[in-house]
Parts: C-alpha cells; sequence; structure tokens
C-alpha cells in the first residue's frame, strides 16, 4: 500500500501544527485543480480588469485560488498571517504569541497566463516561523522579511496530466501524485534527487540580446554543442510557467534560468523572491541541486520587501556552479 501524504506528515514534521497546516494548503490545491481541470466549462477562465500588486493583469483563476488559500488555510490554529503575489500588503489572521506559529506565504497561481491554453501550471507555497511575542499582537510586514533559510517547509503543486505534489520540510524532497478516483495523495517518490549533470536547459531565449554578458556567454557556448568549449550538446526547454519548467529539473535534471534583464537594469530580476524564488531554491537544494541570483545562494539573499525580485538561476548542481564562476569572471 503506498504512503499517504498524512502518513509522511506525521512521520516527518516535527510539530504537528505544521503538518495540519501543510495539508491544508494541499487540500485547498486539490480543489484548484478540480477548477483547472474543469476549464472553460467552469466559468473561471479569462482576465478581469484589474491588476496585481506587479501591475500583472489577474486572471479570473487567480483572484479564486488566492481567496480559496486565504479562506481554507485560515482555519489552521497555528497560521498567524498570509502573504500571496497577488496582494498588496500580509493578511493577518491571529495574534502572535510566545508559542509562536507559522506565516504563510503562496504563488497562487504560478503560470496563469498559460491557463487559457491548457499548459501546466501550479500553486507554490513556502512557511516561515512566526516570531514570538511576549505580548500577543498582530504580525507586522517585518515578520515576514525572513532569508530562505528560514523556512520550515517548502513545496508546489502542479495541475497537468497528474496533480503533483513536491514537497519538502527541509529533511529531503518527496513527491505524491493525488488519486482523483479516492482524493488522496499518494507518495510516489522518495529522496528526489536532481542529477548533477545536463544537458537541459529552460530560459526564454528570445531575450538573449538583454541578458548580462555571463548569462548571455552561458547559453552561446551550449548553443556550440559538443564542438564548442562545453563538448557536449544541449536541449532548450521552455514552458514559460516557473512550476511546470522547474517540476521537469526536480524529475530529470537541468537547469532554469530567469536572469535580470536591462530592458528593466534597476530591478534585480522577474521573478518574486518570496513566492516563488526561495521555496523553489529550497526544494532544490534538498534534492542536491543549486540556487544561484548572480551573487550568491539564493536562500541567503538579503530580505527588504515582500514583493522583492530576484534574478533565479537554479538546478542541476555541475551546471550552476559553471554560471557562478562565469558571473565571478565577468
Amino acid at each position: 500500500m503506498p504512503t499517504t501524504l498524512r502518513d509522511c506528515l506525521a512521520a516527518k514534521a516535527r510539530d504537528p501544527s505544521l503538518a495540519d497546516l501543510i495539508a491544508m494548503v494541499v487540500h485547498t490545491s486539490a480543489e484548484i485543480s478540480a477548477l483547472v481541470r474543469r476549464g472553460a466549462l467552469g466559468e473561471v477562465f479569462g482576465a478581469l480588469e484589474s491588476q496585481n500588486v506587479q501591475g500583472e493583469v489577474q486572471k479570473k483563476l487567480d483572484v479564486i485560488s488566492n481567496d480559496m488559500l486565504l479562506e481554507s488555510c485560515g482555519a489552521s490554529p497555528a497560521l498567524m498571517a498570509m502573504a500571496s503575489e497577488e496582494m498588496d500588503d500580509i493578511h493577518p489572521v491571529r495574534d502572535l504569541t510566545p508559542e509562536g506559529g507559522y506565516l504563510l506565504l503562496f504563488d497562487p497561481l504560478d503560470g496563469s497566463s498559460n491557463i487559457d491554453v491548457n499548459v501546466s501550471i501550479g500553486t507554490i507555497f513556502s512557511i516561515l516561523p512566526a516570531p514570538r511575542a511576549d505580548t500577543p499582537r498582530p504580525a507586522v510586514l517585518a515578520d515576514f522579511l525572513q532569508k530562505g533559510r528560514a523556512q520550515v517547509a517548502a513545496g508546489y503543486v502542479v495541475y497537468g496530466p497528474q496533480t503533483t505534489l513536491v514537497l519538502t520540510l527541509g529533511d529531503g524532497v518527496d513527491a505524491f501524485t493525488l488519486d482523483p478516483e479516492t482524493g488522496d495523495w499518494l507518495q510516489t517518490g522518495s529522496g528526489v534527487t536532481i542529477p548533477v549533470e545536463t544537458k537541459e536547459y529552460a530560459i526564454n531565449a528570445s531575450n538573449l540580446r538583454h541578458w548580462a554578458p555571463a548569462v548571455r556567454g552561458y547559453i552561446e557556448t551550449c548553443l556550440e554543442g559538443e564542438t564548442g568549449p562545453r563538448g557536449k550538446n544541449f536541449n532548450m526547454r521552455w514552458i514559460a510557467s516557473m512550476v511546470a519548467d522547474v517540476h521537469r529539473i526536480m524529475m530529470r535534471g537541468g537547469v532554469f534560468l530567469y536572469p535580470w534583464d536591462a530592458r528593466e537594469p534597476d530591478r534585480a530580476g522577474k521573478l518574486r523572491l518570496m513566492y516563488e524564488a526561495n521555496p523553489m531554491s529550497m526544494l532544490v537544494e534538498q534534492a542536491g541541486g543549486a540556487a544561484f541570483d548572480g551573487h550568491g545562494p539564493i536562500l541567503d539573499a538579503e530580505v527588504n520587501d515582500l514583493h522583492q525580485r530576484i534574478s533565479v538561476m537554479l538546478g542541476s548542481r555541475a551546471e550552476v556552479e559553471h554560471l557562478e564562476r562565469l558571473h565571478r569572471d565577468a
């Protein structure tokens, strides 16, 4: 009999209340998956007139998924506050206490630009420890501004041909698949490991002319193939859904790049540190890979803003280390 998510959480989570919070996030993800599967039949497709804090046009399902996670996860007793890519500010749930608790951050529907064309999308989440407060008080923005190393759990759910959860509690990476008949999450991968070497990279190559010399040089030498300095042929993959691109890398190796772009020179990158880069970097490192922002490990990056952006290069360790050398030399 396959191990269930509940059994795995009972064995790995030191705090039952953390297991409860994770189970709540994953249960809601199953409900989001059902909406995604219904597609246009569920009347949840299309864009709204509103924009999120990043200035991006919101999809109907972005907002629906966000509201579902807010409502369901708020019932978890150890959850003190939440933050989402789709909201300007944090969402306090209950006062901080001397007992502590947890803070939840999430991208409710990563890759939502692909909703209408039936390409894999997903939900990404990160859990931080809540500060302990001798005198009860509501959570504030500063409580969330913790480095990625502080995460106690991270994961994503990808809505594709199967609905798959990839999860870490800081002790390796496990994968679970939703059984659509029973609603159970059954373990389909334990101790997930990213191969050290790879011949695949994921990047939006149409932006090559805008990248920093180190990234541009990396891709150009990959394109030279086995007759070039790398001595091997590379394949390029690009889905334009981070959760789908990273899932492929988690399952079979590769490197994912969303680097700094000269079109917005004052912005460190495109992806969000708290909702995307940190949770994915924790998963990748726990699977034996590496994650780099052009300056150092992503998980060590200073956090100054809830919606901070960052350059992201993560995946197979050998390729990320090669990118680190190129950036040092540049």
